[in-house]
């Protein structure tokens, strides 16, 4: 579906960042693979291997409605690669595959103006929120909400620049 040439960055060989080339001079891909890697960390699970898109709205809709059935865009998508599915196998050299996120950069640039915050913590946080939903958790109930929000928040805190806990 992307036709843009991508930045391609591997972090300690097991997270992929692709940043549609139109979006490099705004992301930091080493920083979001620092970010993905302390959230592994901080989940005891660094053995996991992730990739991470950052590309377009356009991008992310099509994602969105192929996948989801939602219209438009969104800032973060998580395609979890060990949720099971009847029927299908994971090959074993996959077990350390955790998933794929794709974030919309012109979406994440928007909402982080909104919300009178840098693109790069926000950028931090959808990072860290994928990583989180690849492991398994979620926020369509008040408890898992609250317990996703409180392991974001403490992840974001522990990062190098002291960036600050988000109002969500």
């Amino acid at each position: 579906m992307n036709t843009l040439p991508e930045e391609k960055i591997v972090v300690e060989e097991k997270i992929v960042i692709d940043v549609d080339e139109i979006y490099a001079a705004e992301v930091d891909a080493a920083d979001l693979g620092r970010t993905i890697t302390a959230t592994l960390l901080a989940e005891e699970r660094l053995e996991g291997e992730v990739t991470l898109l950052v590309t377009s709205d356009e991008e992310v809709a099509a994602y969105n409605q192929q996948y989801r059935g939602v219209e438009g865009p969104t800032d973060v998508l998580s395609f979890a690669a060990q949720e099971p599915t009847p029927g299908f196998v994971s090959a074993p050299e996959m077990a350390c595959y955790l998933g794929d996120i794709v974030i919309a950069l012109p979406f994440t640039r928007r909402q982080a103006a909104a919300l009178g915050r840098p693109l790069a913590h926000e950028l931090r946080l959808l990072a860290v929120h994928g990583t989180l939903h690849l492991l398994g958790y979620d926020h369509a109930e008040p408890e898992e909400e609250a317990a996703m929000w409180a392991r974001q928040d403490a992840i974001l805190a522990g990062l190098a620049d002291g960036a600050p806990a988000v109002a969500h």
